[in-house]
C-alpha cells in the first residue's frame, strides 16, 4: 500500500471513528494493514466494500459479497463465531473467511488446528488461511 493511501485511510478511520478509543483507532489501523497486504497477496482484483464499523470486513471478490476475519492469536483470543453467521446473514454474503495472522512464519500448524476444533471454525467459516505477514505466505487450512 502506497504511503499516501495509507495515510488518506488511516485518517478516514480517525474520522468516522472518532468515538473509539485510541487504542480501538490502533486495532482497526491493524485490521486494514492486514485486509490491503492480504488482498495484494490473495488477489489484487478483490475490492473492499466496508471495514470501518465491524470486525469482518467485507470485499467483492469474483463478483460475490465475502467477509474476512482476521485474527492474531499471539494478541488476541478467537472472536465468537455465533455472531459471524447473524453477520453473513445481514449483510448478505456468500462466504466468509477466517484468517489467522502471523508475523512470524510457523511451520507447525498445530495451534491453528487446535483453535479451529476448539472454536467450531469449520462449521462457521467456508475457508480458513494462515497468512504469514512478514514473509506474504497465505496458506489455506480449509478451501
Amino acid at each position: 500500500m502506497e504511503l499516501t493511501a495509507f495515510q488518506e485511510l488511516t485518517q478516514e478511520i480517525s474520522v468516522e471513528c472518532f468515538f473509539m478509543t485510541e487504542s480501538q483507532q490502533e486495532e482497526k489501523v491493524i485490521q486494514l494493514i492486514d485486509l490491503h497486504h492480504f488482498i495484494e497477496c490473495f488477489d489484487a482484483k478483490i475490492k473492499i466494500l466496508s471495514y470501518l464499523h465491524h470486525s469482518i470486513n467485507i470485499v467483492n471478490h469474483e463478483g460475490k459479497k465475502k467477509g474476512i476475519l482476521f485474527c492474531d492469536l499471539k494478541h488476541s483470543a478467537v472472536p465468537d463465531s455465533n455472531t459471524s453467521e447473524e453477520f453473513r446473514r445481514r449483510f448478505g454474503l456468500s462466504e466468509l473467511w477466517f484468517v489467522f495472522v502471523e508475523e512470524t512464519f510457523v511451520p507447525d500448524t498445530a495451534c491453528y488446528t487446535d483453535a479451529i476444533i476448539e472454536n467450531s471454525l469449520d462449521i462457521f467459516y467456508d475457508r480458513i488461511f494462515t497468512f504469514n505477514f512478514f514473509q506474504s505466505i497465505i496458506q489455506p487450512l480449509k478451501k
